[in-house]
């Protein structure tokens, strides 16, 4: 019988959160200091490689386009390849992972990024930009779901700091690479293929320590000799048993749901969410991380839920969407309104490097925040008021008040964390937080395939900004509405 992906992804969940018999204690750190070092590295390598396939482009969109003769609604498709690719491939992240551990899959993940950022300059038309575009994007999408998995698995006692370690460079990568793309393709003769293949250099790096760790099926915790035990290279052995509320989902951009939930515990005490979040911390029975401990102790599957027909389910999915819709409208359209208003090609790759960098400190406070909150519809509304604010500047002002138009829809694009933090705290048990976290990103990245799209649909039939603008101010509206709906203090297994 076929498995949906949930299943999939909760049968991981569980499968890898469990202690080994081999191991009555739990999980326990890495034998030698030089291979925790090496995946600290291998983490933070790859969380610098999985966003400047995306945050690159926008800064030379307008050189793209006239070099290969794409029209606005092309250009559209291609902003919104990223959700599209997001959304199919990261199913396949779950069943990959069982069949060849996660390390391997993350490893022949950044080969694909790294071969799609290089054919990437090559392509002699729109048809064949695309293709490679989306090689690297699959390898991005397979990427961020596993991610999360791997820092349970490799630093079961260091979740919070390692989770906060891989979400800085996911940061620091998205920003630096839309900030340096510019200038990076003037040094290198003004060639915006040059600007783009350099990119793959930076993947090519990040190989090098996956290369000796895709070799391992085992995690990092589990390296001593006590691992053999029986079961330790089962089928589960290498799953997802991240505990973030992100951690499975298709997108990604799951790490920031981890250290979310690792946060909001580190701020207020054990439980996030008064109780519905995930635990975090060390058990002071067994010396296992409390989350492990508790799975252990707890069912592995709870009632069955009828995800599909939770309201909390959709309204998280239909959040998630339209946040994800800003996001990826930012990233390939933002630095072509800037230019069109004026500003220099340089400055927009800044403007839009401003925004993402928000996501650095806001990643950490928005979760702390929530987790003191019984009802987050106050931080999705701030968030889309800030967000209506920034598109209705852009609209009168769009280069006087650039900067400011840039800082506060970096801030309303805040609601991803927000978002990974609310599915955490909207369930009870493992199962929940993954059967609610693959629903709410897998349907949410489907809901936000047409938004890029359509803003290169008007900007070409219009002639300018206004009507996408507006566009985009209207879909705050359904995100506000939902986050809402989602924030209030229930949780999934309450309509099961």
């Amino acid at each position: 019988m076929h498995t949906s992906p949930p299943d999939d992804l909760a049968t991981l969940d569980t499968a890898a959160s469990a202690p080994s018999p081999a191991e009555p204690g739990g999980p326990r750190r890495a034998a030698s200091p030089w291979r925790g070092r090496v995946m600290a590295a291998g983490l933070l390598l790859a969380a610098l490689n999985l966003r400047p396939a995306v945050t690159t482009l926008g800064p030379l969109l307008e050189e793209v386009r006239d070099g290969l003769g794409m029209s606005g609604t092309v250009a559209g498709v291609l902003t919104s390849v990223p959700p599209a690719c997001f959304a199919l491939f990261g199913f396949t992240a779950p069943r990959l992972a069982r069949r060849w551990g996660p390390g391997a899959v993350v490893c022949a993940g950044l080969a694909a990024i790294a071969a799609g950022l290089l054919l990437r300059p090559f392509a002699g038309g729109t048809v064949v930009f695309l293709a490679a575009s989306a090689l690297a994007l699959a390898g991005i999408a397979v990427s961020n779901v596993l991610m999360p998995v791997i820092v349970k698995r490799w630093f079961p006692d260091r979740v919070g700091a390692m989770t906060g370690l891989y979400s800085m460079g996911l940061s620091l990568g998205t920003a630096v690479a839309a900030a340096v793309t510019v200038p990076m393709t003037d040094a290198l003769g003004g060639s915006w293929r040059a600007g783009l293949g350099v990119w793959a250099l930076l993947a090519a790096v990040a190989l090098v320590p996956w290369l000796f760790l895709a070799r391992d099926r085992t995690s990092g915790a589990e390296s001593g000799p006590e691992a053999n035990g029986p079961g330790a290279n089962g089928p589960g052995a290498n799953g997802p048993g991240a505990n973030g509320p992100g951690a499975n989902g298709p997108g990604a951009n799951g790490p920031v749901a981890s250290a979310s939930v690792a946060s909001a515990s580190d701020a207020g005490g054990s439980e996030t969410g008064g109780g519905t979040g995930t635990r975090t911390g060390t058990d002071t029975d067994t010396g296992a991380p409390a989350a492990v401990a508790e799975t252990a102790a707890a069912p592995a599957d709870g009632p069955a839920i009828r995800i599909a027909r939770s309201p909390l389910a959709w309204a998280m999915a239909v959040f998630f969407g339209f946040q994800a819709t800003a996001a990826y409208i930012s990233m390939g359209w933002m630095p072509q309104i800037f230019r069109d208003a004026g500003v220099s090609a340089s400055t927009s790759g800044l403007l839009l490097a401003v925004m993402m960098a928000m996501g650095v400190p806001l990643a950490f406070v928005l979760p702390r925040i929530a987790a003191r909150l019984r009802h987050q519809g106050v931080l999705v509304v701030i968030l889309g008021v800030l967000g209506l604010i920034g598109y209705g500047g852009l609209w009168l002002a769009p280069a006087e008040g650039a900067w400011l138009w840039a800082l506060l829809l970096g801030v309303a694009n805040c609601a991803f964390p927000l978002a990974l933090t609310m599915i955490g705290m909207r369930t009870r048990t493992h199962a929940g937080v993954v059967r609610l976290s693959a629903f709410a990103q897998s349907v949410g990245y489907l809901l936000s395939i047409p938004g890029p799209l359509l803003v290169g649909v008007l900007y070409q039939h219009s002639g300018g900004w206004g009507q996408p603008l507006a566009l985009m101010a209207g879909f705050m509206v359904p995100q506000i509405v939902a986050g809402v709906l989602a924030g209030r203090d229930r949780t999934l297994e309450d309509e099961g």
